[in-house]
């Protein structure tokens, strides 16, 4: 038998016999989460040729490897039936990862014979099979009733989990009886009830109220037990006994499976917060004269019939070109030293029906409010769609996440998304009463607040002041953007 592991490239189909390299992801974040198709996959094949037990030559097809944190993946949905004719560059299957969601092309021609794992099958791991292809169409018979030894379908793993008894408890050393040898009743041992002397009455009153009459103390004739004795037990049982709580009602629920782009977001933030020293830095910036020169821009763009600028676009420009000034916090951690990047790239929080989605503006510093507004309009609309490319949300190297225009927030501290170093949270803009040139006069402004996260382990205190500062000064003096 020859086993072959090939590698298959992203983004561009290649021959049929060209060697194909393997997928380099950047590191996987919560916010690098997103749904993409690609051409083609790193998948794992066996080419196994015909055996005694009368199988002809066919091909295992596994769980693709897409990423570095990739361990287990599930199937979403099959596009090829079995029996199906499958070209090389056809889509076998979508396959959901811990970073997106794939389209699998097949390698080869040949037909589907058999598929091991169905739709919506999880947690498959990397490298188990999921399918059988072979060269002549006459074999896909063969294949019909196939289980891959040691591996059963999702099904047949999930009925043998529920029939296979559990393990008997471990037998205890018991020590043999002792006997022991009769003895006469002491006259200290307490007496039988048959010796305890009660009423009729006081009897049957106890045995209706499942009262122990053996620790009742009779107060009648030679310490006879009576009813009065009985009545006074039940009195004083029923005023230590609190009353019951009235019954709960059962909550109404409905419990949401969790999607694999989810479990990756919810541990990747959670390690972000267990793993990143965060401080926070909040400052509030003016941005009445901002105000004024987007309504002039707006103007110029709607007689020209360009798009309008919003104040996001703003923020990003000026959050890139603050990071010019202070490019400390244009860098990563790692555990040998402090990555400072060249390239300025701004990555955008963007909330879908499907989640947290960051694609990238690529060199923000060298673009103007209008190319970067046109950038964040096309990687929304492609992030609502689920059809990002790694090259639209990898590469960033500083977070912008904006929840006072679309929400109303007026300030929040957000999660570090790793490996970057810093993210700026922004809320809203609100007239407030700030003290005037005099010193009993007041004005009306604008202000906004924004707070800068920080990974400490990179970023002093002081270097992330030093960014805020450079940031307000141009949200408060837009025109210096332009020099």
């Amino acid at each position: 038998m020859a086993t072959y592991f090939p590698n298959i490239s992203v983004l561009n189909r290649s021959p049929r016999n060209a060697h194909w390299p393997k997928i380099v992801g950047d590191r996987l974040s919560a916010g690098y989460i997103a749904s993409h198709s690609l051409n083609s996959s790193s998948i794992y094949m066996k080419r196994s040729f015909a055996t005694d037990s009368g199988l002809p030559s066919h091909q295992e097809i596994g769980m693709p490897s897409l990423s570095p944190t990739m361990s287990e993946g599930n199937v979403a949905k099959w596009k090829k039936k079995e029996g199906d004719k499958v070209s090389a560059g056809d889509v076998l299957c979508e396959i959901e990862t811990d970073k997106a969601i794939v389209d699998m092309e097949s390698m080869e021609d040949g037909y589907l014979a058999k598929i091991i794992h169905g739709d919506g099958a999880k947690e498959i791991k990397v490298g188990e099979l999921i399918a059988i292809m072979v060269e002549d169409e006459d074999a896909i018979a063969k294949f019909k009733d196939y289980t891959p030894s040691g591996q059963g379908t999702a099904n047949e793993k999930a009925s043998s989990k529920e029939t296979t008894p559990a393990p008997p408890p471990p037998k205890e050393d018991t020590p043999s009886p002792v006997a022991t040898p009769k003895t006469e009743k002491s006259a200290a041992s307490p007496q039988s009830e048959d010796r305890i002397f009660a009423s009729p009455i006081a009897r049957k009153l106890a045995e209706d109220h499942k009262v122990p009459i053996s620790s009742i103390k009779g107060t009648g004739p030679n310490g006879r037990i009576v009813k009065a004795d009985i009545e006074d037990y039940l009195a004083s049982v029923s005023k230590d006994t609190p009353p019951s709580a009235p019954p709960t009602k059962e909550l109404d629920y409905t419990d949401i499976p969790l999607s694999q782009i989810r479990k990756v977001t919810a541990s990747r933030l959670l390690l972000s917060k267990q793993t990143i020293p965060h401080y926070y830095l909040t400052v509030d910036t003016c941005v009445d004269k901002l105000t004024e020169l987007r309504n002039r821009l707006n103007a110029l763009q709607e007689a020209s019939s360009g798009k309008r600028i919003s104040v996001n676009d703003f923020v990003i420009k000026a959050a890139a070109l603050a990071l010019r000034k202070v490019p400390q916090c244009n860098s990563s951690w790692t555990n040998e030293y402090i990555r400072q990047y060249h390239n300025i790239n701004i990555s955008v929080a963007v909330q879908t029906d499907k989640g947290l989605f960051v694609p990238v503006v690529k060199d923000a510093d060298k673009k103007g409010l209008s190319a970067i507004g046109e950038d964040v309009k096309v990687l929304a609309q492609k992030a609502k769609e689920n059809t990002l490319k790694p090259a639209d949300y990898e590469g960033g190297t500083f977070t912008v996440s904006n929840l006072g225009g679309p929400f109303g927030i007026k300030q929040f501290c957000a999660i570090i998304n790793p490996p970057q170093s810093a993210i700026l949270a922004v809320g809203s803009a609100e007239k407030r009463v700030i003290p005037g040139a005099l010193p009993d006069q007041f004005d009306v402004s604008s202000l906004m607040s924004v707070t800068l996260s920080c990974d400490h382990r990179v970023i002093d205190g002081a270097i992330g002041a030093e960014y805020l500062r450079a940031f307000k000064g141009y949200i408060e003096d837009p025109l210096t953007m332009l020099l």
